[in-house]
């Protein structure tokens, strides 16, 4: 790290560094293996809103007295069991939004494992022996590298789990650089092997599934933090729950999308930057949620500042809107595709009970995690990038979003 970032790093976190830090380094890999390489540079050089972190011992009572306390975390949600086509029963958007409105902890909620997860018993029970803050990823396809969490004190080892999920193709990968998995861990992360038949063919709806149902993968967790596989987590996980969800009193906390604002930017986006192939399927979901009451963002929605999300890191306090918005959001992603930023406030600003999340900026998010690409594939090809162009209004004339359009663009006179 230069100068110049390492004093930016200061005035971004206000940190008590834990007298037990941890100074080892938690696993050795081989030369070959090459988890540090290819960091993706931080954008910015300042920090406009810093986060201030509580001493390391009252934090952690803290949050050892939550977990304790389990009435505070008590959730009525009750699932839906039953044998289905999909792993999440791939609803119709009318089944989809009739559950968007909760107002009977009596309604069985569809949220996922209609199909089995395919994971041993014994890395079964070991979730469910996750009682206070769980961490997690999951590498599918062998798309990333396993990397160690930095900046932990040595009793967050003991009061956090940390599990990575990974498929047969990741496992090989590993073998083959002689990452032995002893005791099923590698450094501080437990490794649960997801074999058999995948729910999905696509790697990236198989990794949603802990990444949005994971209160249902570890069902007597507190608190959660969701590290996209891309990422090393920087900062200790406690401090982190402590003063982006706790001391805002939210029930998730997540980072900003750096660039865009509205929904629609980011399907434009997606589809221009070919994140997600199929574009009239884009334009479908699109569509849909204008027709069901997506609005563009503005200044009625505050105090949320955009409608885009970076969903890389999540943080989660385990409750009744969180999970809620938690099974909505997956729902909702099988339904279209996994591209989770474009169904983040279709679901945040319409469902009930409302869930206050704490929207932080990106250059909070660029301090307390690295980022980096992911695995290059010889075979790889970068999707060619399309010119610049604009939409014009002949262009979206007549379809069920033509008012949003006109919104974001400035050019409605309601």
């Amino acid at each position: 790290m230069c100068c110049s970032q390492a004093v930016e790093r200061t005035r971004c976190l206000f940190a008590f560094t834990p007298s037990d830090q941890i100074r080892h380094t938690l696993f050795s890999y081989p030369t070959t293996y090459g988890e540090r390489k290819y960091s993706v540079p931080t954008a910015h050089t300042s920090c406009s809103s810093p986060i201030y972190f509580s001493d390391y011992g009252m934090v952690l009572k803290e949050i050892q007295d939550f977990c304790r306390n389990s009435s505070t975390f008590s959730s009525p949600l009750r699932y839906l069991s039953m044998e289905g086509e999909s792993f999440a029963g791939n609803f119709g958007t009318q089944m989809r939004r009739s559950y968007f409105n909760h107002n009977n902890d009596d309604l069985e909620i569809p949220c996922g494992f209609l199909k089995e997860f395919p994971v041993t018993n014994s890395d079964r029970v070991a979730m469910e022996n996750c009682r206070g803050v769980v961490v997690a990823s999951a590498i599918f396809g062998d798309h990333d590298k396993i990397r160690q969490p930095r900046g932990l004190a040595a009793k967050t080892l003991g009061t956090v789990c940390f599990f990575m999920f990974i498929d047969n193709s990741t496992l090989s990968t590993l073998y083959s650089h002689h990452i032995l998995l002893e005791n099923d861990k590698i450094g501080a992360w437990r490794i649960v092997l997801v074999t058999g038949n995948l729910p999905y063919e696509n790697h990236a709806m198989n990794g949603v599934i802990p990444k949005y149902l994971i209160h249902r993968l570890f069902p007597n967790a507190k608190f959660s933090i969701w590290l996209d596989a891309k990422l090393q987590l920087t900062a200790d996980p406690l401090l982190l729950i402590h003063a982006l969800v706790i001391s805002k009193n939210a029930d998730m906390a997540i980072s900003k999308h750096p660039h865009n604002i509205h929904t629609m930017e980011e399907a434009i986006a997606t589809a221009r930057w070919k994140k997600w192939g199929d574009v009239a399927s884009l334009r479908m979901q699109m569509e849909v949620y204008c027709e069901n009451g997506l609005k563009p963002w503005s200044l009625s929605k505050l105090p949320y500042t955009t409608d885009v999300p970076d969903t890389a890191l999540i943080m989660r306090r385990h409750g009744v809107a969180t999970n809620l918005f938690s099974c909505l959001m997956f729902n909702e992603l099988e339904a279209f595709n996994p591209r989770d930023q474009l169904a983040f406030a279709y679901v945040r600003d319409l469902m009930t009970p409302k869930i206050k999340i704490n929207m932080f900026d990106v250059e909070v998010f660029e301090h307390i995690a690295v980022e980096y690409r992911h695995n290059l594939k010889r075979d790889a090809q970068s999707p060619p990038k399309e010119k610049n162009r604009t939409l014009t209004l002949e262009t979206v004339s007549g379809s069920k979003c033509e008012d949003y359009l006109l919104h974001m663009w400035g050019e409605s006179h309601d």
